[in-house]
């Protein structure tokens, strides 16, 4: 039966779940939901320039995003592709980020609503031991990986880089990077999410009965009788 602990203290790790949460969220959500574009131009006779503008976003995939050149005579350049695939520390970063959530959101419910089937046995504390664990390590594996995915995202649509290709070589100027904060802070968030999740193997240890506490309750052998 259903029963939040509203009348009790609540133990360190039910408010790490809820940071867990938050910080998970805003993790992949950053990620995830990104769309951008780089800027270079073609400056033309008569002050009129020519703009090129390639978008690029989630999962990046950058060859999926092919774009065409403005020449100054008002032609279009054959397709061009921005270069690289970096898809699969974008997505394995999400993945880790959504299932993340879910199992830290069906946790909190369970140690929250019924904490009595939580500590019944030895048995819930010890695997949501091994599973925090294991988040942890993925949040600093997938964390590392998107932070290099990152960096070569950055490198492949840096204009500097664009306007060197042969069709834009000699007759184009860079000009905006793309905007990239967002995706700065989902790596932190990822950082920090490893952090959080090793942090919380502390307070579910001591729920284990690996954990031996330092000052155990005396007993009526240990601490006498009561005087009347």
């Amino acid at each position: 039966m259903y029963a939040l602990p509203l009348g009790r203290e609540k133990g360190p790790s039910y408010q790490l779940y809820i940071d867990l949460n938050v910080f998970t969220i805003f993790a992949f959500a950053t990620t995830g939901g990104y769309y951008g574009s780089t800027h270079f131009k073609i400056k033309c006779p008569g002050g009129v320039d020519q703009h090129t503008d390639p978008v690029f976003g989630y999962p990046f995939r950058l060859p999926a995003n092919p774009y065409q050149i403005t020449l100054c005579n008002k032609s279009r350049s054959n397709e061009t592709f921005l270069q690289g695939d970096f898809s699969s520390s974008a997505e394995f970063f999400v993945c880790v980020g959504v299932f993340g959530f879910l199992y830290c959101t069906a946790t909190l419910i369970l140690y929250l609503g019924y904490q009595n089937v939580y500590r019944q046995t030895s048995r819930g504390p010890i695997i949501d031991l091994v599973v925090t664990a294991a988040f942890a390590f993925l949040w600093l594996v997938c964390s590392s990986a998107w932070g290099k995915g990152l960096t070569d995202v950055k490198w492949a649509t840096n204009p500097d880089q664009l306007i060197l290709t042969p069709s834009c070589k000699d007759i184009c100027e860079a000009g905006e990077f793309p905007s990239m904060g967002r995706l700065n802070a989902s790596v932190i968030f990822g950082f920090l999410n490893m952090i959080l999740w090793a942090s919380n193997c502390w307070f579910i240890y001591k729920e284990t009965p690996f954990h031996k506490d330092p000052n155990p309750p005396a007993t009526m052998e240990e601490g006498g009788a009561p005087e009347p």
